[in-house]
């Protein structure tokens, strides 16, 4: 019975109910019987239909007699077909009590529960008698003459639908809602018509066959059946045979994969099982074809479980059976599957080789339909990553196209600026202006990168914020890191005492109530951002809108121009967005002439004298032969130095002596025996240059040493870098005295080139990086420094250099003429830090350096009682002196708060005197780490100076480190250089009256 049916009878039923609910308890029982015989009656007609079809189908098969056995010997038994509760199907019941009572505490009829389930085969009915009581005699006395007219066993369905798991039936249960539902029915036996109903419901249609014998019941009975359920799984299939089969009784041989039909075993076997041939033919078909593939040579067939899995395997829908089910049936199955499981097996049986070209052409095609797929996909992958390249490839185009025309952009409108500064440049110097500082350093990735604190290497600069001595001059000073209020209170207070010290008309109390001259310091915000990028300042201002819109404030409607430190190529877009002028040269201009072998060509231009070298080395080669040529020249240079072009100061020097070369004193003897006329010949030279090409490449590895060790540990880290960014080779001064001299020049777009400061260096712990000086200088003649800063400021102008400008110089006695030399060795385009720490010293004595006389000039204000005109015109100026120190490092500063070190420093007297104009100045500019400061001390003269410096670190370095501490400072080295440089300058003065 098909579902509609089955949903039909359900509400046919559903509407019995309801009919009988309605009906008044006082009439009689004859009218519900009749409702019910309506109800039955329609539910004939539906079977009756089931069955019309059932039986088309069952007369197209091949029927066959069953065996006649000795049939009078044994007891007539009718077999009755019962459903296997483990493959029932699975039914849902609303309410788990048959009996349950009404509102009004009343039994209600079986007919009124409510029986919802899915009747997919004849056993159905029999579920509906079992269940609710209900029979249906009519209906099956029907099917039963239908039967037997056409002489038809029936049974149970051919196949069943697909069945529930056991573990989903709760056995108990049935049988207890199956026992009440008996216990309810017998109250309704005593109503007529029912009796008879339910006893007839109870036995099913069955086949009149005669009985099967006792050795062939069960199987006999499977036969009759034909509804075993189809075993799905392969590994239940053994479990399932032994269990139902324990002794084969029909046992016949497959030989070869064929079968002897003339073989008794298997003749007693078909003619028992005649009647379900049909099924069973279909199976051992596929078992032969199975054996005869795999060229078994013997197999035992279990004839039971031949049929119990025919009945089970529908070959309508499967076509080919599972190999592990199959092989179930065969009493010596696991020696057939393990002779089926062994590799290549299959191409000795029957059409092996046919199995065997088949299986290689699909292993082949296989393989080849994967290397085309492979390859279509590795082709896909390409395109996609051609496609995805192309589009990054072409959209980095555009955005480099797009910045180099902003580029260009802002380098037109840098130039077109820069004009207007230098035709307004005097108006602009006369008029009240805004100044603003940035104190970047435009230094290269890799080098920026290995700078430890290069923030407070930026703002080192600081005593910029004193050029607000000037009363037309407002500053903005761009700070790299966060100041603290110690920081700022400090600053404050030291400009305000110096704005006083400088008022020319002597009254402090004007100078106290009146306000410092304007200035701003301003952080970006992309320093937060960038904690340790250690990105230029520039870079970080380009992108902090905030403090660019506050700079667009202050200065709107003003004069202003920038004035940086390295250029860099974001100076330009600075610039740009705040619409003011650079006071300093291009980027590009500015990194070719601040190397090494750029400032040697400003100094063959500017004809000034430059010690021996060349630049623009770049490989080891070029470097060997170029210091042989240059030692064989200069037969009196004991020291080489080597230079890498990008690096500032000494950090990228390195030095080798001549004395450790082998052949040194041989060239040497050579030299003074020719003499100096002969020796310039080739012929003469050549042989010394061979011998000298012979042993630098050792005696570099083994003697050339890096100046900077923090920077360049050995050799080897140094040339690499040599090689690599290129750099120059120079003669250190022959002479055991030698000094340096710093000049600061400020190159006017208006072409004028002015002094700003100079002094002698004061060496730390590397000889060729300078951590303070003296100012002013008194190395080298004030004429003679003249006519070289004017000489090499012209030609930096005829190379657009404008601004600030740094020159270093180097001078000694020669031995052989006892006349000073000075050698140009350096030139750093940018403001550098001596500068900023003689701003501070101009600002807090309100003196002013005169170059001619290299004097500190400081006006002393007369206190009396004249009157201001007369104290401005005699107004004395006295001379000072003073050491500038602007890379002090001690480790243990950090210790310290910057309130408590200058109360400490209080304590030892140590301070500036106004009146007096004499004493020290700090310079702070660390807040996070507080390991770095400057100082100036000012004395009436240098001596005086040097002392107080001195005697300053060594009480600073007393109150803040222990005999036991490990630190890191650079005092001590200070303290005994100076003590040195004080030493020669007595045995200088002390040797003058000699002469």
């Amino acid at each position: 019975m098909n579902h509609t049916n089955t949903h039909q009878v359900q509400k046919d039923l559903r509407q019995l109910r309801l009919g009988l609910q309605r009906i008044p308890a006082s009439e009689s029982p004859a009218t519900t019987l009749k409702a019910l015989d309506y109800a039955l009656s329609k539910t004939e007609n539906s079977v009756r239909k089931q069955t019309e079809e059932y039986l088309r189908t069952v007369t197209t098969r091949l029927l066959v007699l069953p065996s006649i056995e000795n049939i009078p010997n044994r007891c007539l038994e009718i077999p009755k077909w019962e459903p296997v509760l483990d493959f029932f199907p699975k039914m849902h019941w609303q309410g788990e009590d048959i009996l349950r009572t009404s509102n009004n505490n009343e039994p209600r009829s079986p007919l009124s529960m409510q029986l919802h389930y899915k009747p997919a085969h004849t056993k159905n009915r029999t579920t509906l008698n079992q269940k609710c009581g209900i029979s249906l005699p009519d209906v099956h006395r029907k099917c039963r003459s239908i039967a037997n007219d056409h002489n038809i066993i029936l049974g149970p369905p051919q196949k069943l639908r697909a069945c529930e798991p056991k573990s989903h039936w709760n056995m108990a249960e049935f049988k207890e809602d199956k026992r009440k539902a008996k216990s309810k029915l017998q109250k309704w036996e005593t109503v007529p018509g029912f009796t008879d109903e339910k006893s007839e419901a109870k036995v099913l249609l069955t086949p009149r066959t005669p009985p099967p014998s006792a050795t062939s019941k069960n199987m006999d009975r499977a036969c009759v059946l034909q509804g075993t359920p189809a075993i799905c799984e392969g590994s239940k299939v053994m479990e399932v045979v032994s269990a139902h089969v324990n002794h084969s009784k029909y046992q016949f041989t497959i030989t070869n994969g064929r079968i002897d039909t003339k073989e008794e075993h298997f003749c007693h076997f078909r003619q028992s099982f005649s009647l379900c041939w049909s099924s069973v033919a279909y199976a051992l078909e596929a078992l032969e074809k199975l054996l005869r593939d795999f060229a078994v040579p013997l197999a035992k067939v279990s004839g039971e479980r031949l049929v119990e899995f025919a009945h089970g395997w529908d070959s309508g829908w499967t076509k080919a059976p599972p190999v592990i089910n199959l092989l179930s049936v065969l009493e010596n199955s696991e020696e057939v599957l393990g002779l089926v499981l062994s590799p290549g097996q299959r191409y000795k049986g029957e059409c092996g080789v046919e199995a065997a070209v088949i299986h290689i052409q699909s292993c082949w095609r296989g393989r080849v339909a994967r290397k085309a797929y492979q390859l279509l996909c590795r082709r896909k992958w390409a395109a996609g990553t051609i496609a995805i390249s192309w589009l990054m490839h072409t959209q980095m185009i555009r955005v480099r196209e797009a910045l180099q025309a902003r580029r260009l952009r802002q380098l037109e409108n840098y130039r077109c600026r820069a004009q207007n500064l230098a035709a307004n440049w005097k108006h602009i110097q006369s008029s009240k202006r805004t100044i603003i500082h940035i104190p970047s350093l435009g230094y290269s990735q890799s080098r920026r990168l290995n700078v430890r604190g290069f923030d407070i290497r930026q703002n080192l600069q600081m005593n910029r914020l004193a050029e607000i001595r000037d009363p037309k001059v407002e500053v903005i000073f761009i700070c790299p890191t966060h100041l603290g209020e110690d920081i700022l209170e400090y600053y404050y207070s030291a400009l305000l005492m110096g704005d006083g010290a400088t008022d020319t008309a002597g009254n402090r109390t004007t100078a106290t109530t009146s306000c410092v001259r304007p200035f701003v310091i301003l952080t970006p915000e992309a320093v937060d951002y960038f904690p340790n990028h250690n990105l230029c300042l520039t870079t970080l201002l380009k992108y902090s809108p905030h403090t660019l819109k506050r700079i667009k404030n202050l200065i709107q409607g003003k004069e202003a121009y920038i004035v940086g430190g390295l250029a860099h190529v974001d100076d330009l877009a600075v610039a740009d967005e705040l619409g003011v002028p650079i006071l300093g040269p291009e980027p590009a201009i500015a990194q070719l002439y601040s190397t090494k072998s750029g400032c040697r060509k400003i100094f063959i231009a500017a004809e000034v004298e430059v010690p021996p070298g060349q630049g623009g080395i770049f490989s080891l080669k070029q470097l060997h032969e170029t210091l042989a040529r240059l030692m064989t020249e200069n037969s009196d240079v004991k020291r080489w130095l080597f230079k890498i072009d990008p690096e500032p100061g000494g950090c990228g020097t390195a030095f080798c002596d001549v004395q450790h070369l082998s052949c040194y004193n041989w060239a040497l003897n050579k030299y003074h025996r020719c003499g100096l006329g002969m020796w310039e010949t080739k012929e003469i030279q050549e042989s010394v240059l061979i011998r000298y090409l012979e042993e630098i490449p050792q005696w570099l590895e083994r003697y050339a040493r890096p100046a900077h060790t923090s920077c360049y540990p050995n050799w080897t880290s140094f040339i690499e870098t040599f090689l690599s960014q290129g750099g120059a080779v120079e003669a250190y001064p022959p002479s055991d005295t030698v000094t340096c001299v710093t000049v600061d020049l400020l190159l006017e777009p208006g072409g004028h080139v002015i002094t700003l400061s100079c002094g002698d260096q004061l060496q730390g712990s590397c000889q060729f990086e300078a951590v303070g000086s003296t100012v002013p200088q008194t190395s080298v003649h004030p004429q003679t420094l003249d006519s070289i800063c004017a000489r090499v400021g012209q030609v930096c102008l005829q190379h657009h250099i404008v601004g600030h400008v740094s020159l270093d110089l180097a001078t000694f006695m020669d031995l052989g003429t006892t006349e000073q030399k000075v050698w140009a060795v350096d030139l750093d385009l940018r403001y550098s830090d001596q500068l900023a720490m003689t701003q501070m010293l101009q600002m807090m004595t309100g003196g002013s350096l005169n170059h001619h006389s290299g004097c500190l000039d400081v006006p002393m204000h007369v206190q009396g009682k004249h009157c201001e005109q007369q104290i401005a015109d005699k107004t004395p100026v006295i001379p000072r002196r003073a050491v500038l120190g602007g890379h002090l490092f001690h480790s243990n500063l950090s210790m310290l708060y910057h309130s408590v070190f200058l109360k400490m420093c209080r304590a030892h007297g140590i301070g500036f005197n106004i009146q007096r104009k004499c004493g020290t100045v700090f310079a702070l500019y660390d807040s996070s780490e507080r390991r770095s400061m400057g100082m100036i001390t000012v004395s009436e003269d240098l001596q005086g100076a040097l002392v107080t410096f001195a005697h300053n670190l060594s009480i600073i370095h007393g109150e803040i480190s222990a005999s036991k501490m490990q630190e890191e400072t650079n005092f001590k080295v200070l303290i005994k250089n100076i003590k040195d440089l004080l030493q020669r300058k007595q045995r200088t003065v002390r040797s003058k009256p000699a002469a």
